[in-house]
């Protein structure tokens, strides 16, 4: 599957931005979907992930209450709903893709296909 993320931008601490990620190429309802992110000079880490129904989700502590993952099966597209950024929030986004029969991993490596990430940049 091939995912295409976009909605990265500037904003201000506080602030809301939405992300999006647009999948063509397999059926989009046989992948679980996640969210990841890199801030400068850092590792990549996991945000968020949704099953293929949309009907679980799971998230990192260090978002939780201000992140919300979705995803429009009709659209082919996944989500993520970022309120109150902080500066720390600063990152490139990145949308990836897992078989739903690969379980509930959160880890890089459980995910076979990605994106080419969105900068989030959150001002103080």
């Amino acid at each position: 599957v091939q995912l295409q993320a976009s909605g990265g931008g500037v904003v201000q601490t506080g602030g809301s931005l939405k992300l999006s990620c647009a999948a063509s190429g397999r059926t989009f309802i046989n992948y679980r979907m996640g969210w990841f992110r890199q801030a400068p000079g850092k590792e990549r880490e996991f945000v968020a992930t949704i099953s293929w129904s949309g009907g679980s989700t799971y998230y990192a502590d260090s978002v939780k209450g201000r992140f919300t993952i979705s995803r429009d099966n009709a659209k082919n597209t996944v989500y993520l709903q970022m309120n109150s950024l902080k500066p720390e929030d600063t990152a490139v986004y990145y949308c990836a893709a897992a078989e739903s029969t690969t379980g509930w991993g959160t880890k890089e490596s459980d995910f076979g296909s990605w994106g080419q990430g969105t900068l989030v940049t959150v001002s103080s």
